[in-house]
């Protein structure tokens, strides 16, 4: 399931830098998180990185894009492989 920042966002730019999807990209009022791009940092990091370091805890996991680990897995290798091209 890709992750989805709230209107709770402070716009503080910490979860934009620890993104390994580049994933997250500035709004017109808060950052946003691309589906196509969010694993949850499965087959990167245990856990995801900007829920992690969310101050405010304006990340969630979003409703409309739910996937399983598996999908999410296959996602971030095709990432990877998008990347190393």
């Amino acid at each position: 399931m890709s992750l989805l920042i709230t209107e709770k966002c402070i716009v503080c730019d910490l979860c934009l830098t620890v993104c390994p999807n580049d994933a997250i990209s500035a709004g017109e009022e808060i950052f946003l998180i691309d589906p196509e791009r969010c694993t949850e940092c499965v087959g990167r990091h245990p856990v995801s990185q900007c829920v992690k370091v969310c101050p405010v805890k304006a990340i969630v996991p979003d409703p409309q894009h739910v996937e399983s680990r598996e999908e999410l897995q296959r996602k971030c290798d095709v990432l990877k492989q998008r990347s190393a091209a």
